[in-house]
């Protein structure tokens, strides 16, 4: 029997399952899994996605290698498995082929290093170094993985443990929490980034405070979304607050973020709040005129269940629902990213508040698409109580922002997110 070095297969996976082949953590879970189930020491994985569509990725084992690079809009997988010794690796072919839901697949097999080609040098570790110097197997492999949030034109990667928190999909998107090595805890819809423990206080604070310090007497508070908790949170920081009513469509969402961020999901218990699992478009829809003080429209971007909330019947609801001095707060988009929509939600709001009395400020969150995001504003305010981007009491500002410890907000930010460059300008044009 002719002996070798390595056993080396080619293999093309076919008819795969798609959703299996876009997850980064499954096919690094089911690499290493394959490569264990052979028998496999594994030292290190690296994996991302790979834009727009697929999963490349390999796992490094102390015998050689298990690659792959997938395009699940073919349901087509390409793997290269290596190994050498006694490491059979048509147990991890076996494995994969299960894992990838593979109906059809093509496999090469080479056998690498030919001992009969071959000659054995009179080689010994010993004389290249010392015996107390032998490497030895960590513990722990070194993991690589990626989480990509991307569209078909530009992504941007985190790396994070590997591990999922949260995994459910609910009636109305996929839920996931990971926790990343930069930013914390990560929560994600479909796949896309809503917030992370590090960098969730540029949004939340932005989107409550400006609107929260400007109204002469905000009582009664309406949030749409936000179902991580960081806007009630910071809205409920205001004592003035008598009533708060929270209209979030995904329950599932809320106790995600109970369980894994309590650190921004924790005022869910707090007296002043009503919490409605519920449509907020129908809600608005329904409510009474001349309701509230501040609505707040805390939405993902407009795809999927958040998708009613850029329509321009919800804005006249949501109109009709503000008291006569009212403030409508709505997560704007990017104006580098998302142009049409930042364009066309500024649009809205002034056939419906007046031109004069919409407004659009900017601030930065680093984990969101170019990082330059904008809530824009409908200021009903007939009665002239105030002007939004105008401070008319700074000292109270400033003694609010100590008191409370706020990370991102304060005076000067809350004037200059007004200022807008001129690109956003021409823009709105």
């Amino acid at each position: 029997m002719n002996k070798s070095l390595g056993n080396h297969i080619l293999v093309e996976f076919m008819n795969c399952d798609p959703k299996v082949l876009n997850d980064v953590n499954s096919i690094e879970k089911n690499m290493v899994d394959g490569a264990k189930k052979a028998g496999a020491t594994v030292i290190n994985s690296t994996f991302h996605h790979f834009s727009p569509y697929g999963v490349s990725g390999v796992v490094v084992i102390q015998e050689s290698h298990l690659a792959i690079h997938t395009w699940p809009e073919w349901g087509y997988a390409a793997v290269d498995l290596f190994t050498c010794g006694e490491i059979d690796a048509w147990i991890s072919f076996d494995y994969l082929k299960k894992s990838f839901k593979s109906s059809s697949y093509s496999a090469i097999e080479m056998k690498r290093g030919s001992v009969n080609l071959l000659q054995r040098n009179d080689f010994k570790i010993e004389n290249i170094r010392a015996k107390s110097n032998k490497w030895q197997n960590p513990d722990f492999y070194t993991r690589n993985v990626w989480f990509t949030d991307k569209d078909d034109n530009q992504a941007l990667s985190l790396r994070y443990t590997g591990e999922i928190l949260h995994d459910a999909q609910s009636k109305f998107q996929r839920v996931r929490i990971l926790d990343s090595y930069k930013y914390g805890k990560i929560l994600t819809l479909d796949n896309m980034i809503m917030t992370t423990q590090k960098d969730e206080y540029h949004y939340h604070e932005m989107i409550s405070h400006i609107a929260m310090l400007s109204h002469h007497q905000p009582k009664n508070i309406l949030v749409i979304g936000g179902g991580d908790g960081g806007t009630i949170r910071e809205v409920l920081r205001h004592q003035v607050v008598e009533k708060l009513t929270m209209v979030e469509i995904d329950d599932e969402v809320i106790e995600a973020c109970k369980k894994h961020l309590p650190q921004i999901a924790c005022e869910f218990n707090n007296p002043k709040l009503e919490l409605i699992v519920d449509d907020g478009i129908s809600f608005v829809k329904n409510s009474a005129k001349n309701l509230y003080d501040i609505i707040i429209v805390d939405g993902s971007d407009p795809v999927g269940p958040a998708e009613g909330l850029f329509s321009v019947e919800f804005y006249k609801n949501c109109y009709h629902a503000l008291k006569e001095d009212g403030i409508l707060v709505s997560q704007g988009e990017s104006p580098k990213f998302n142009e049409k929509v930042f364009v066309e939600l500024n649009s809205t709001l002034a056939n419906i508040f007046g031109k004069e009395n919409t407004k659009v400020s900017l601030f930065y969150v680093p984990t969101y698409p170019t990082g330059m995001w904008s809530f824009q504003y409908g200021i009903k305010n007939k009665n002239q109580h105030y002007q939004i981007d105008k401070i008319a009491d700074k000292n109270l500002i400033d003694q609010f922002v100590l008191k409370q410890n706020l990370q991102y907000y304060n005076s000067s930010i809350h004037q200059a997110s007004f200022a807008l460059p001129n690109f956003v300008e021409n823009l709105l044009k």
